[in-house]
């Protein structure tokens, strides 16, 4: 009898184990989930100030077309991404065109001294800053969740209840690792 009741403590614990393996899944999922909304939120800002950018630049160098239309494909990719991976390479794409745009700028010191371009590189850099605090944040749930999908036991909860790894915010080469330089 005393077996009997070990063996079902036993599995009553394990059961117990088990549902707090799960419920620790489902809150980092939900965590990564969250983390990648802030990326979003960021990012929104971001693509809501280029076009004030461009105009600007565009006043001062209005034979630059390609350039203009570059950054313009590049944000509208970047807007439309629907995975980690397609954001990642939208992203830098768009960090590609964003340093050209500002290569055209440095051509026009009187560009350079107009205020609103003054205003909106400092706004810029303020929406960089936050979309990098926001992917860390990502990166960091994300580390979180998938070390808990790839340890013993819950690996074994996470199998069984279809938990998949998350995908880091990662860019591919040193050149895409630099933030567009905005100078004042």
């Amino acid at each position: 009898m005393i077996i009997l009741y070990a063996l079902i403590g036993l599995v009553l614990l394990a059961a117990f184990y088990g549902v707090g393996i799960y419920n620790r899944l489902v809150k980092l999922k939900t965590l990564v989930a969250e983390a990648w909304s802030g990326i979003d939120v960021q990012l929104k800002k971001r693509y809501d100030l280029i076009p004030n950018l461009v105009e600007t630049v565009k006043g001062y160098a209005s034979h630059e077309k390609e350039t203009f239309e570059n950054v313009t494909k590049a944000r509208s990719q970047a807007q439309s991404a629907s995975t980690v991976e397609g954001q990642q390479a939208a992203e830098n794409q768009l960090n590609k065109s964003l340093l050209n745009l500002f290569a055209v700028a440095e051509q026009y010191p009187e560009l350079k001294a107009n205020q609103n371009f003054l205003s909106l590189q400092k706004e810029l850099s303020t929406v960089e800053s936050g979309i990098e605090k926001s992917r860390r944040y990502y990166n960091g749930t994300t580390r979180d969740y998938n070390i808990l999908i790839d340890s013993f036991p819950s690996n074994i909860i996470a199998g069984i209840t279809n938990f998949s790894k998350a995908a880091f915010f990662e860019i591919d080469t040193e050149a895409e690792k630099q933030n567009p330089q905005v100078k004042f």
